[in-house]
């Protein structure tokens, strides 16, 4: 292992070519690279900029709106991971709706809503559903078992997203793309190849240090010879496949509808809704929420961060006004955001 963290070492030190651009696409990759000290070791010629692979991070603010309206005025339970709960909305947060009353607890998982809707009859539970194809099966496992049980007061607020159509609105942000391996274990590799014949380089990595040093190095020889590639750098996980049951768990019970994306506007075919079958589990339809345009604070550019437009630390706000226990925008509170990694990291 250190033998072939020190070969990658070598070449990405080592390299004095053109500039060249490449996309971390995932939050976690981010967070890894810096905590791991590998931007460190990068020649001022390689630049990585961050992406949209922070679910957190690309949800809108209208999203958060109508969380924020469904705790307090439908008298909703609300059950979300713990990053969203103080994502600031148009005019509050859900932590500011909880020191209003609301009903707002932090979970691990879709399942534990579902078993409070189970054990306290007399609440409606909303899970915030909020993630990318990593995270969406086990939302689809919520809503199947809510319904074998016939639990009446349980439904979802879906911001499920899915990356294809992203790749292909970023697809001219950098050089190539450092994929996520955590998506591409569910979806397989079908997408990036199709890109690549596009003309859209990327190159799939793991987690650890051996294997973001790895998919750096092959991404930068892989550059050097000037075609497009795809390599899979994380195969001990990635198969060419994917997984064929979290595919077809999504299929039966999701279907694709455009979306909205912070920073990235509205991209089609990138959302995931309840299919009509499951339709009585749509908070949206059950509530009757009116469609809700949020705005976010003009100042924060958070959209221009994700969309690898510029650093967090271009941001006039970043590390002053927004901070971790004060965010103005989403990147700097989600544990896989740009801005969160920046701020721990790199001021």
């Amino acid at each position: 292992m250190n033998e072939v963290i020190e070969q990658a070492r070598e070449i990405i030190t080592g390299y004095k070519g053109r500039e060249i651009r490449i996309m971390e696409v995932c939050g976690t990759h981010t967070h890894e690279i810096f905590r791991l000290g590998i931007r460190q070791l990068l020649p001022e010629s390689i630049k990585l900029i961050s992406g949209p692979g922070c679910p957190v991070c690309v949800t809108p603010v209208g999203y958060i709106d109508e969380a924020v309206m469904l705790s307090l005025e439908r008298g909703c339970t609300i059950c979300t991971f713990g990053d969203l709960i103080r994502v600031p909305g148009s005019e509050k947060s859900l932590a500011q709706a909880r020191s209003e009353g609301a009903d707002i607890n932090m979970i691990y998982s879709p399942d534990d809503a579902v078993e409070m809707a189970k054990n306290f009859p007399d609440k409606q539970v909303v899970f915030l559903a909020v993630g990318f194809e990593t995270t969406t099966p086990s939302a689809c496992l919520a809503v199947k078992k809510a319904k074998k049980l016939g639990l009446e007061n349980f439904s979802i607020l879906t911001a499920n997203k899915t990356m294809p159509n992203a790749y292909e609105r970023l697809k001219h942000s950098a050089d190539a793309f450092l994929y996520p391996g955590h998506v591409n274990a569910i979806t397989g590799n079908a997408v990036c190849r199709k890109l690549c014949d596009e003309g859209v380089s990327g190159v799939v990595s793991g987690f650890t240090a051996a294997e973001l040093m790895s998919a750096l190095a092959v991404t930068i020889r892989m550059l050097e010879k000037g075609e497009p590639f795809f390599v899979n750098c994380y195969p001990r996980v990635v198969t060419e496949e994917g997984n064929i049951a979290a595919q077809k768990l999504m299929k039966e019970v999701m279907e694709e509808c455009d979306t909205e994306w912070r920073g990235l506007g509205l991209i089609e075919r990138s959302g995931q809704r309840l299919r009509k079958e499951y339709s009585d589990f749509d908070a949206r339809i059950k509530y009757s929420l009116p469609e809700i345009k949020g705005h976010s604070n003009a100042a924060c550019r958070c959209g221009e961060v994700l969309q690898g437009k510029c650093r967090p630390d271009e941001c006039k706000l970043f590390g002053k006004v927004c901070t971790p226990l004060h965010p103005v925008g989403a990147c700097m509170v989600s544990d896989e955001g740009a801005c969160s990694a920046y701020y721990q990291y790199d001021r």
